[in-house]
């Protein structure tokens, strides 16, 4: 892979007391945020998130500040806010990096980007809030879909799921009275990454537990990673054509579930139809709520078995997904940001939350909450104008540290709310705050400076 090129875009001079810039992040995961000029920009030593949540071609270093198609920088001077955005971010994501030269911020990006001046009220996010405006419209977006309310099994069972801990929360949410609108079950009742409507043998009938979903006033919800082919999948055995950049050399999506993970290659006549077939039969065995994660695979650089760029194909791969499901709410997750604007309903707009609030020292890049609230905040101005922010779920149980802290993030920045506790181990303030939290109305959008 050939050394990407920046090109000089602009100088600007910065007060070093007071200049901020805005990173914009790859992906959900992606880390995002606004620093002081000056002050080192989160950068992970895991070479799995690594791979996962960056371009490969052109990494961040520490040394500069790098926007995936948008950066935005204050000066610190009084004057305008500086926008460097991609003019298309469906056609091309170009990288933006700012880096030092004494009193100046020296701006490059690896393709074309539009260097604009904004001098309204609300400083750094006011600007972003403006420039999101304009691009929605660009783009023809409609005002999002407000979200249903969830309850999802992934920060209790993780992959040990069962079909009887999803009808055991199930008869909860009718016990505890909880304004549960969909019951999603997450990962877990598939046999394989990739081998969707094989499932493991925790489960026995998605199509039955549905039917019990939705018997009881709920709507049935899965979790999906579409474009995602496990090392160890049947799919992968039977149909190595079908893989981006095919069965012999196939491109690397990082690594996952103990396993190399590839991508499918929609542009694949048979991988498309199989795309739509998956989520064709999950539509008609009753789930009209689709959560599809680590969808930055369909992204992934290499050679397809059409000529299409990454983007066009990760666009296919959508188009394909929505023509299966209808009108059912997607919510996208581990998706590249600025290309899946108006093609999702709903948008994990941060990494992963989890029960602890740092990472561990031995895992630095692992879940957590501080960076799930890094990125959620930073983020606040995507909702309500290019979807539903969701900020992940809320933990309440009593074994959740700092469960107040992350309870107030969700509250406030959470437009897509869903509990993924096990309910009945919620003590009086965990059920308290998940009723709370579930029945009133989330934020519509972010206006104030």
């Amino acid at each position: 892979m050939g050394e990407v090129e920046f090109a000089l875009v602009a100088e600007v001079p910065v007060d070093s007391d007071r200049a901020l810039v805005y990173e914009e992040g790859w992906q959900s995961w992606s880390p995002t945020t606004t620093y002081r000029v000056g002050d080192p920009p989160v950068r992970s030593p895991d070479p799995h998130s690594t791979a996962l949540c960056y371009l490969p071609d052109r990494l961040p270093s520490a040394d500069v500040y790098q926007g995936e198609g948008l950066l935005a920088l204050d000066a610190g001077d009084g004057g305008p806010v500086h926008v460097f955005a991609a003019p298309d971010p469906r056609a091309e994501v170009p990288s933006v990096r700012a880096g030092r030269a004494g009193d100046h911020l020296v701006v490059r990006a690896s393709g074309p980007v539009e260097h604009l001046t904004d001098d309204g009220p609300g400083g750094l996010e006011g600007a972003l809030r403006r420039w999101a405006d304009a691009y929605a419209a660009r783009v023809g977006m409609d005002s999002p879909r407000p979200a249903p309310t969830a309850w999802c099994s992934w920060y209790q069972y993780f992959t040990k799921v069962t079909e009887d801990d999803v009808v055991e929360n199930l008869d909860a949410i009718d016990d505890l009275e909880l304004p549960v609108d969909v019951v999603q079950i997450d990962d877990g009742y598939q046999a394989g990454i990739g081998d969707w409507l094989t499932l493991s043998d925790a489960f026995r009938s998605l199509p039955d537990l549905a039917a019990r979903i939705r018997d009881r006033g709920r709507r049935a919800g899965i979790w999906v990673a579409p474009f995602l082919v496990g090392e160890g999948s049947a799919l992968r055995a039977e149909h190595p054509d079908w893989l981006v950049g095919g069965g012999t050399q196939p491109a690397d999506a990082g690594r996952n579930w103990g396993q190399r993970l590839f991508a499918l290659d929609v542009t694949h006549p048979d991988a498309a139809a199989y795309l739509h077939e998956v989520f064709a039969v999950l539509r008609e065995q009753g789930f009209d709520y689709f959560k599809i994660d680590f969808i930055y695979g369909g992204a992934v650089p290499g050679h397809r078995h059409q000529d299409a760029s990454a983007l066009q194909a990760y666009a296919e791969g959508l188009r394909i997904i929505r023509d299966a499901i209808g009108d059912a709410y997607l919510l996208g997750c581990g998706a590249p940001l600025l290309p899946t604007v108006g093609l999702v309903d709903a948008m994990r707009v941060s990494p992963d939350t989890a029960p602890r609030y740092e990472p561990t020292r031995d895992e630095p890049s692992a879940p957590s909450q501080r960076a799930a609230e890094l990125s959620g905040a930073a983020r606040a101005y995507q909702h309500g104008r290019f979807w539903v922010n969701d900020p992940d779920c809320l933990l309440a149980r009593p074994d959740v540290e700092r469960r107040a802290e992350w309870a107030a993030h969700v509250e406030r920045y959470g437009g897509l709310r869903a509990s993924s506790d096990r309910l009945l181990s919620l003590d009086s303030w965990g059920l308290e705050t998940t009723r709370r939290l579930l029945a009133e109305p989330p934020p519509t959008r972010f206006d104030a400076p």
